[in-house]
Order: structure tokens, then C-alpha cells, then sequence
């Protein structure tokens, strides 16, 4: 599993990567492993507002339905559309093109909350025990 050094993350295996103002958000590659074939994902209209650790959208695989939570708050200016039509890109590539949505983010601060990679990592680890 791979866990990039520029990203942060949260305890539901969400990622955030900091493009300035605003969070580019998808789930883990931990979290596609766990969830196995992801067949369907349902994400927010742009335009809406998310809060930090509240739900976002649905991801659904052959294993399970669970929640996707949002690591910041903010507005959602972008979705990955292309998931609707090929959400197996959650799969093949959690931290490109299986990215989710991109939001604008209303307070910075929040982003201290969420674990640096090598916290994230032993996170996982401790978990996978």
C-alpha cells in the first residue's frame, strides 16, 4: 500500500492533498483494499457545502456500502465526474484519478486535526492487527 508523503489523512481512511485554498479529496489506498471492487460512488453537487468529519457521498463495492467523510469544510467547487461512469478508478488509482471532490476550504486550521503520513501509516498498521 502506498501512502504519499503530501497528503493528510483521517481516521475513516480519507485523504486531503492542499492546493492552496482548496482540498482535493479521495479514500485511501487502504481503504479501496479493504472495501475491495468499488462499483458505485455517490458524491455532492458542486456548489454544496461540506463539514469536517460529516458525511459527503456513498461509495459502494461488492463488500460494502459505507459513508465517505469529508476531512475539511468547505464548498465543493469540482467533482470527479468520470466515477460515475468508471468507479473502478478508485481502485486502479486512489490518489489520481480516483480522486472524489475538490473543496474549497473555509478554515485551514482544520487540516492540523488530520494525521501526517507516518501517523496514518502506524494508524493502518495498528488497525490491521
Amino acid at each position: 500500500m502506498t501512502f504519499p508523503e503530501e497528503l493528510k489523512y483521517t481516521k475513516e481512511h480519507e485523504w486531503v492533498k492542499v492546493e492552496g485554498n482548496k482540498g482535493r479529496v479521495g479514500v485511501t489506498d487502504y481503504a479501496q483494499h479493504q472495501l475491495g471492487d468499488v462499483v458505485y460512488v455517490e458524491l455532492p453537487k458542486p456548489g454544496a457545502f461540506v463539514k469536517k468529519m460529516e458525511p459527503f457521498g456513498v461509495i459502494e463495492s461488492v463488500k460494502a456500502v459505507s459513508d465517505l467523510f469529508s476531512p475539511v469544510s468547505g464548498k465543493v467547487i469540482e467533482i470527479n465526474e468520470s466515477l460515475v461512469k468508471a468507479p473502478e478508478k478508485v481502485n486502479k488509482d486512489p490518489y489520481g484519478e480516483g480522486w472524489m471532490i475538490i473543496v474549497e476550504m473555509m478554515d485551514p486550521a482544520e487540516l492540523n486535526d488530520l494525521f501526517a503520513v507516518d501517523a496514518y501509516r502506524k494508524y493502518v498498521e495498528e488497525e490491521s492487527k
